[in-house]
């Protein structure tokens, strides 16, 4: 599954280099030349990277700041571009994880982004959902259990079908067994749920060793 970035810039230097140096790291490269449609997609879309040019785009540095109040892309790799407007040190603060400073030269973005890939790649496996069928017990904090069957799986939760009434309380924990391996069990939370039997679990906290082993099973599968 390829990795995919927005880039809100008007710069056509900036797009040119920012272009390709993401592409010959195999990230695609989504383009948006205004703040306000950028905040529109990225309210309905997900990136694993969001390149924003903070002083040149009117708006640009509030989209980098209101990232971390969305639902979509609030963990996706965040890059600000500075011209002197801006500090590094604001630019951290309203949620940049990396800093480019104008003229970008093709070696300083190529460097940037490589150093960036790997943390591109965490925040898709993340959220990426493979597909499952397996039976999971959702626990909430009264100690009502739910058999429930979990229809995909990530690193952050899974989505669920279930038959009966939903439970009474907070979901609590969830146990879950991966085809082929030992049984499960995490700290997890309501994501969602709906009145036809569906619902989203998100896990709130998994020990190192369940976490390798999930992250294992999803790069394997």
């Amino acid at each position: 599954m390829a990795l995919i970035s927005l880039l809100l810039s008007r710069d056509q230097q900036v797009i040119g280099v920012v272009r390709t140096a993401l592409e010959k790291l195999a990230v695609e490269v989504e383009v948006c030349r205004g703040a306000r449609s950028g905040c529109e997609i990225l309210s309905s879309e997900k990136f694993d990277a969001v390149i924003v040019d903070c002083d040149d785009l009117q708006g640009g540095l509030d989209v980098l700041e209101n990232l971390r109040h969305g639902e979509s892309n609030k963990n996706s790799v965040t890059f600000a571009i500075l011209n002197g407007k801006t500090t590094t040190h604001e630019a951290f603060g309203r949620g940049a994880k990396f800093v480019l400073q104008k003229p970008i030269s093709p070696p300083s973005a190529a460097r940037c982004f490589s150093a960036a890939l790997g943390f591109m790649e965490r925040e898709q496996r993340r959220y990426f959902r493979h597909p499952v069928e397996m039976e999971a017990s959702v626990i909430s904090n009264l100690g009502q259990e739910l058999k429930a069957t979990a229809t995909n799986l990530s690193e952050g939760g899974m989505a669920i079908t279930f038959l009966g009434k939903w439970l009474k309380g907070v979901v609590s924990k969830v146990t879950f067994t991966l085809p082929g391996e030992a049984a499960m069990e995490t700290k997890a939370e309501l994501a969602w749920v709906d009145g036809s039997g569906h619902a989203g679990i998100r896990f709130s906290e998994l020990s190192q060793s369940s976490r390798q082993k999930l992250e294992r099973w999803l790069s394997d599968h």
